[in-house]
């Protein structure tokens, strides 16, 4: 009997690959919208004739050309025919994981461990070729959606997938804990070897991502090599740190050599000497301390020795030396010595007077300051 119905359009989701129309049998005067997006394939005694694209269609054999080859026309063109409506998605699918069934086993090329892993990801679909897609995977079925279709190609992804990474990761000597560095890489060549099996059936592959490998976390034997592979590392970067401590505390101690060195020879020209100059002040200095004025029995020596010091400092020194010596007394020529008992004249070097035996005194023998043979010390007034 036939049944009447007055538009047929797409009642599906976005979800959906293929669609069939439940309404079969229609009148020949029936509605067909199709959608930008989709296409709409006509059966009639399971015979696909017609392949319908965007628009507002009158079934009537007048418009569907393939129809008028086997169909006599009827009285008022009313005569129903069994006939049937596929609706194809024509959009892009995003977002349809996937993901492997088992782990792939290899041998870690690093460390020759056996270790087992896993991928998942997701891919975009679309319906390319819709009468070759409902021919070869839909046939007589009402619905071809993402994860039916997906179970379709589940043989392909997983002999793909694992095969292709196994493989990978042994050429490239890639180690499990650098394989996320490598998912670009592995998506993109993964996705050529698909397109064509996707092709095949009607179906466009216009993107494949592996998102996530799988690794055997809390496997005892994976844990162990995990545990060795960053210890080794971590010692490498404690090395290192040490190394690059060392390098800026020494750094430091030149740093403070150069900023010391900067700030006394600032100190040095704002006071007006040079480093010579100062050097001649250490001499005069270390002189001072190893010869008491007391005891310069000869005078000729001691600014020898200073006068020694270099040329740009020589007349420094020399003003240093006759500022100390004045301080206890100018040194003048030597005086005829006398004896302070009975005024005998002595000669250079004499210890005791030749007349009265007297005791020659040339230093006052409580704090040293040259008397030449005085009576009392000019700086103490010790008594001789």
């Amino acid at each position: 009997m036939a049944h009447i119905a007055d538009v047929i359009k797409y009642e599906g989701d976005n979800s959906t690959f293929i669609w069939k129309h439940p309404c079969e049998d229609f009148n020949a005067l029936t509605q067909l919208i199709v959608h930008e997006s989709q296409e709409a394939i006509f059966f009639m005694n399971g015979q696909a004739l017609d392949l319908f694209g965007a628009g507002r269609y009158t079934l009537e054999t007048q418009n569907i050309p393939l129809i008028g080859k086997v169909l006599n026309r009827a009285t008022d063109e009313k005569t129903p025919f069994h006939c049937e409506v596929y609706f194809i998605n024509k959009t892009e699918q995003m977002s349809i994981r996937w993901g492997t069934d088992s782990k792939v086993q290899f041998i870690e090329p690093t460390y020759k461990f056996p270790l087992s892993i896993g991928a998942n990801g997701e891919m975009s679909l679309r319906a390319e070729d819709s009468r070759k897609l409902l021919l070869k995977l839909v046939g007589t079925e009402n619905y071809l959606g993402q994860q039916k279709l997906v179970g379709f190609f589940r043989a392909f992804l997983m002999t793909r997938i694992k095969t292709y990474i196994a493989q990978v990761v042994k050429a490239n000597s890639i180690n499990i804990f650098e394989i996320d560095e490598n998912l670009t890489e592995f998506s993109n060549a993964i996705k050529e070897l698909l397109v064509g099996d996707f092709a095949e059936y009607g179906i466009a592959l216009e993107k494949f991502f592996v998102t996530t490998i799988v690794k055997p976390d809390g496997d005892p034997q994976y844990e162990k090599f995990k545990e060795l592979h960053f210890r080794q590392y971590a010692d490498i970067a404690e090395a290192k740190l040490r190394q690059q401590t060392d390098l800026i505390e020494a750094q430091t101690d030149a740093e403070k050599t150069i900023i010391a060195s900067k700030a006394l020879a600032a100190k040095r020209a704002q006071e007006g000497y040079t480093y010579q100059q100062e050097r001649g002040f250490d001499v005069a200095e270390k002189v001072a301390e190893n010869e008491a004025v007391g005891q310069f029995t000869n005078m000729g020596v001691g600014l020898g020795t200073m006068a020694g010091v270099g040329g740009a400092v020589a007349g420094m020194v020399g003003g240093t030396m006759r500022e100390a010596v004045g301080a206890v007394g100018e040194v003048a020529p030597p005086k005829a010595l006398k004896c302070t008992n009975c005024g005998m004249p002595l000669a250079a070097g004499t210890k005791f007077c030749p007349e009265c035996g007297t005791k020659v005194v040339l230093a006052c023998p409580k704090c040293g300051t040259p008397v030449n043979g005085a009576k009392f010390c000019p700086e103490c007034g010790e008594k001789l």
